[in-house]
This record gives structure tokens, C-alpha cells and sequence, in this order.
């Protein structure tokens, strides 16, 4: 190309960018103080290139200068060409076309670098001012469209649909009660710790990467704080509001002690499921949105989670910290229980949900309520150990059955082997010896404990036989109850065997108070007196001896059906006890006696059972009658 040509075609392509540049006004006057800069070296070419001054070296620099010169405008026209589009883009917002919007500031950002490298352009900081005004505006409709997005994406969950995300079995019945409590079997916890627990939608998952994108640009641009209230505000108020819509209340020490107990123990199962559910899914399923926006910045992720749930997970442990410190009382223990089991449940995922440092309060707290209420639960045990020691309550069984206060700690302590694993966790809070040996020693302290207790309330009998058939009674209904339970594995046999010993001395002692005197009657301790047989007893004595004989079997008769054996197969033994003692005595006196009476008048007054009618007598014993109901 000749040195003309060349002229010409830089002026060309100068004109051009002028003509151009008058299309986006807004940057026009910078370009001109650019291409300004072109004019001067224009000028020094032609200088160069009078043909007086024309050498080679000269034409071969000035060729050079041109080429420069050229490529130079042309990169920069593509700047500014670049600059007016994403300023097109950025004017008609991010929602119309959020990529196109995206890429726009990213070409902004390109030109400020573009032309912050370049210092010999005139007037380069204009055009760096200008974008950054430009990229300042887009990241606030940025901070606009974030917020529009999470606001109207971020709904509260309703309890139905996280109903749908837990296993079968937990979720609540056609009645309306939440799934299974404490108190599971083995079995039971198994399938539970492979159950499959669906995460929810909290977040359509097409919007959280373009959330993503808008995130990152905001960071890019300075702007963590803003994201970061904006999406702590927003987020927060959701998971509360769905918490509340779940039926999580914020409730204190004196709010539950003010409720009755059947009130507080359903709001305890609520509260175990409510547990369940906001770890597994809602805490665990914020935890994985917040990951995926701010995904790659690390300690804004960090913190935003750890806001975002604070006050949910303090509303949640309210209620749980408030009955770990309430009042005391022995039947709070399986609840308290049932409410530890759920904290143990749930501490691999609070774990790994708020393993962040920024979440280390409320990772603690929730280990913390755990083992409170292991502490306030072996508190209880020790309550209930005292208790039933000194229990003074002034009911008396009339009859000699089992008392309630037995059957109360017998079901108590049965009840407790359901909580065997988790007893066993709670054991292991305070002392890593044998868990095993601990449940059995507490089982056996309160099986004394309670067997104390009813020594001091068999003496409130006058009868000192009901005395002894009182203590049989429920130390039979003791040992019968363990045998057949998960306690007679760990109490052992040697246990057994002592407590059925002393069922068997109470029963000795029983029939030596009741029936020594009236056996006495049928035995031959004569004097020698006229008109009696070879014995030395005479008729007027065999008479005596009928007639006291018939006034003591009435009179215990009388009173032992109206008392009470309750256990079948130790009613039938007792009588059966007393009939091998009983009717061969008497058949026996009847043989030697009965001619003397019999061969007298009237003999029906003096003999006036058979064996036969003693027997059948024998069997009305125990069974809580009275002798008019026996007499009809």
C-alpha cells in the first residue's frame, strides 16, 4: 500500500469511529479525547514523509507507526463497540435475560481492565469512571433480582408435605398422632436407622444455580454484605415460619411447669417428632441450599447458614432444655428418656450440619440438652429409688393383695427394659465400666427399695397372719414379674431363687399364725377323767373341743374369703398346704372321736362338718367374699 493509500484509509477509519461514537452519546467525548491522540501521531507521519526529508528508514517507520496505529484503534473501536452493548444490556435489566445480563458485566469488568493497562490513552479514566457507574448500577439491579428470586422462591414448608419426606412409620396416623415415641424396640431402632428420609424442596431446584450466579457476582462486585442480609432476612423468617407451622413453640421453664401432666406429655411427643423432622430435613436441607449459592465462598456460606438458623434451632431446644429443668418426678423419667433417645438420634446430623465453625453455639447447645437430660434423667432415677423407700402413702389393701405402689415400681421397672440401649448410652455419659452391671444394680436398689417399703406397710395389719400373706402376695407378684421380663437376665437366677425362698417363708408363716390354735383342737391331750376313751378325754371335753374346733374354722372362714391370693397358682398351693395339714387331722380326730358324739344326743351340733365340707370350704378361702355371700 502507498503512503497516500495508507493517509487515506486512516482517515477513512478515523471518520468512521467518529461517526460511530456519535450513536452512544454517553461516550463519545472520551473516544474523541482518545483519537486525539491519533491526530498527533498522524501529524508526525505526514511531517516524516515530505519529500524532502523522504528516506528510507523514515518510510519504513512510518509504515510501521500506521500498522500500530491501525491495530491499535481497532482493538480499542472493539472496546468501546463491546461497552455500548453490555451498557444496552445492562439498561434493559437482568431479568429480561439474566445470562446476557451476566456476560454484559462480565465484559464491563474485561474494558475497566482493558483500559486501567493502557495509562497512555488520554482520558482513560473517564472511561474506566463510566463503567464502573455502569457495573455499580447492574450489580444493584443484581442485588434487586437476588432479592426478588429468594423472596419469591423461599415459601414455609407445610407440614404435610414434610410428612411426605419421612419413612412410614414416623409419619403421623389417621388419627392425628405422630409416629413412634421412645421406648422402641431393637428391631424397632434398626429399621429406623436405615429408613429413608426424602429431602424437601425448599428451593425449585432450575433457580438455585441462577441464584448462584448472582451471588458470585455480587461478591465479585464487594458486595457480601448486602447478600448476606438479604439472605439471612429472607431465609430466617422462612424456616422459622415453617417450624411454627410444624407446631415448634418457644416455651420456658415456667411455662411448663404451669401445664398439666397429660397436656405436657403430648406436647413432649409432638416435640420428639418435631426434633426428628427439623434436623433430618429442614436444617439439613438449608444447610444444602446454602451450599449451592454461595458454593465456593466459603466463610459467607459459613455464616449465612449459621444466621439463618440460630434462632430456629433456639426456638427448637427451648422446650427441651425447659423440661430437662423442671421440676423432678418419677413419671418424667421415660419421657426424659424418650427425649435424650431423640437427641442420640440426631447427632450424627447435627454434626455434620452445623460442623462449621460459625455454627459451634448451636452444635453445642444441642450436644449440651443431651446430656442434660441424661443428667436430669438419672437425677430421676435417684428420685425414684428414695421414693418408693419412703413412700407413705396410707393405702391399705384390706385384703392382702398386691398394692398398687407394687405393681406401680414393677411396671416401672419393666417399663424401663424397653430403654435397655438407650439406658445403657446414658449410663455410659457418666462411667465407661459395665453398662450392664449398672442397670442391674439400679434394678435391684429399687426392688429393695420397694420391698423396704412394704415390710413398713405389712405392719398397719392387726391380723399378723394378713401380715404374712400381705408380703407373700407381692413378693410373689415381684419375682414372677422379673422372671418373666428382660430383668431376670441381669438380676440371675441366684436372685430368683432367694425371693422365691422368702415367698415360700412368708407362706410357712401364714398357715403356723392361722392354723397352729385350731390344729391344736384335733389333737389328744387328755387328762384321765370318767366316761372318756382309752385317750384320757372325756365326752364333755371332745364336745368342747368340737365346738371351739367349729367357732375358729367359721371365724377364719369368715374373714380368709374375704381376703385375697391373686395369683391362681398360688391360691390353689395355699390351700393345698393348709388341706394336707388340715383334713388328715381331722379325719383322723373324727375316727377316734365321732362314736362318742355320735352315739349322744344331738350330734350334728358338735360334729358339724365332714371333711368333705371342709374341703370345699377350704376352697372359698382368698377369694375376696364374704360369709353372707358364702352362706346364700
Amino acid at each position: 500500500m502507498g503512503m497516500p493509500q495508507a493517509m487515506d484509509c486512516l482517515r477513512d477509519r478515523a471518520t468512521f469511529v467518529k461517526d460511530s461514537l456519535l450513536k452512544s452519546q454517553t461516550i463519545t467525548d472520551n473516544m474523541v479525547a482518545i483519537l486525539g491522540s491519533f491526530d498527533h501521531r498522524l501529524s508526525a507521519l505526514e511531517t516524516a514523509m515530505r519529500p524532502t526529508q523522504i528516506k528510507t528508514h523514515s518510510i519504513r517507520r512510518a509504515h510501521d507507526n500506521i500498522d500500530k496505529a491501525l491495530a491499535s484503534a481497532e482493538i480499542i473501536l472493539s472496546q468501546f463497540d463491546q461497552t455500548r452493548k453490555a451498557e444496552a444490556k445492562i439498561l434493559r435489566g437482568p431479568h429480561e435475560d439474566l445470562e446476557s445480563y451476566l456476560e454484559a458485566i462480565d465484559q464491563l469488568r474485561a474494558n475497566v481492565d482493558f483500559f486501567s493497562s493502557r495509562k497512555n490513552f488520554k482520558s482513560s479514566e473517564g472511561i474506566i469512571n463510566h463503567a464502573n457507574n455502569l457495573l455499580a448500577k447492574a450489580i444493584s439491579k443484581l442485588e434487586d433480582e437476588f432479592r426478588h428470586l429468594l423472596t419469591n422462591y423461599s415459601k414455609p414448608v407445610e407440614p404435610d408435605r414434610l410428612f411426605d419426606c419421612l419413612p412410614n412409620s414416623l409419619r403421623p396416623s389417621a388419627a392425628g398422632q405422630q409416629g413412634e415415641g421412645g421406648g422402641k424396640t431393637e428391631g424397632q431402632k434398626q429399621s429406623l436407622e436405615t429408613a429413608i428420609f426424602k429431602a424437601p424442596t425448599l428451593i425449585p431446584p432450575r433457580v438455585l444455580p441462577l441464584l448462584h450466579d448472582l451471588a458470585n457476582q455480587m461478591v465479585e462486585a464487594g458486595h457480601q454484605q448486602q447478600l448476606f442480609r438479604i439472605y439471612r432476612d429472607t431465609r430466617a423468617a422462612v424456616l422459622e415460619q415453617s417450624l411454627r407451622k410444624l407446631g415448634v413453640e418457644r416455651l420456658s421453664k415456667d411455662d411448663v411447669q404451669k401445664m398439666q401432666w397429660e397436656v405436657l406429655e403430648a406436647k413432649i411427643g409432638n416435640w420428639i417428632h418435631y426434633v426428628r423432622i427439623a434436623v433430618k430435613l429442614l436444617f439439613a436441607g438449608e444447610k444444602a441450599i446454602c451450599d449451592q449459592i454461595f458454593a465456593g465462598v466459603d466463610s459467607l456460606r459459613s455464616q449465612c447458614f449459621a444466621e439463618v438458623s440460630a434462632n430456629s434451632v433456639a426456638m427448637l431446644l427451648s422446650f427441651g432444655e425447659a423440661i430437662a429443668r423442671s421440676k423432678r418426678s418419677p413419671e418424667k423419667l421415660f419421657v426424659l428418656l424418650d427425649m435424650y433417645e431423640i437427641m442420640r438420634e440426631v447427632k450424627p446430623e447435627i454434626e455434620t450440619t452445623f460442623e462449621d465453625k460459625a455454627c459451634t453455639e448451636m452444635r453445642e447447645a444441642a450436644l449440651s440438652l443431651a446430656k442434660r437430660l441424661a443428667q436430669t434423667a438419672q437425677e430421676t432415677f435417684c428420685d425414684f429409688e428414695e421414693a418408693v423407700e419412703k413412700d407413705a402413702t396410707k393405702t391399705t389393701v384390706l385384703d392382702g393383695t398386691v398394692h398398687p405402689l407394687t405393681s406401680y415400681v414393677i411396671n416401672y421397672v419393666k417399663f424401663l427394659y424397653d430403654y435397655q440401649s438407650t439406658l445403657k448410652l446414658l449410663f455410659q455419659e457418666f462411667d465407661a465400666s459395665d453398662t450392664d452391671a449398672q442397670l442391674a444394680a439400679v434394678t435391684t436398689r429399687i426392688m429393695q427399695a420397694l420391698q423396704n417399703n412394704l415390710d413398713g406397710k405389712s405392719k398397719q395389719y392387726k391380723d399378723p397372719a394378713l401380715t404374712q400373706l400381705f408380703l407373700m402376695n407381692n413378693v410373689h407378684y415381684i419375682v414372677r414379674s422379673v422372671r418373666r421380663s428382660e430383668a431376670k437376665d441381669l438380676l440371675g437366677d441366684d436372685w430368683v431363687q432367694i425371693h422365691r425362698r422368702i415367698v415360700q417363708q412368708h407362706a410357712n408363716q401364714y398357715k403356723r399364725i392361722s392354723w397352729a390354735k385350731i390344729l391344736q383342737c384335733l389333737t389328744v391331750q387328755g387328762a384321765n377323767s370318767s366316761g372318756g376313751d382309752s385317750s384320757g378325754l372325756s365326752r364333755a371335753a371332745i364336745k368342747d373341743r368340737y365346738k371351739t374346733f367349729n367357732i375358729q374354722f367359721e371365724e377364719l372362714h369368715q374373714r380368709q374369703s374375704q381376703w385375697t391370693v391373686p395369683d391362681s397358682e398360688l391360691r390353689e398351693s395355699l390351700r393345698l398346704a393348709v388341706a394336707e395339714v388340715l383334713l388328715p387331722a381331722y379325719r383322723s380326730f373324727i375316727k377316734r372321736f365321732g362314736p362318742m358324739i355320735e352315739n349322744g344326743k344331738n350330734p350334728t351340733k358338735y360334729i358339724r362338718y365332714t371333711p368333705e365340707d371342709l374341703e370345699r370350704m377350704l376352697g372359698e378361702f382368698f377369694e375376696s367374699k364374704t360369709w353372707n355371700e358364702q352362706r346364700r
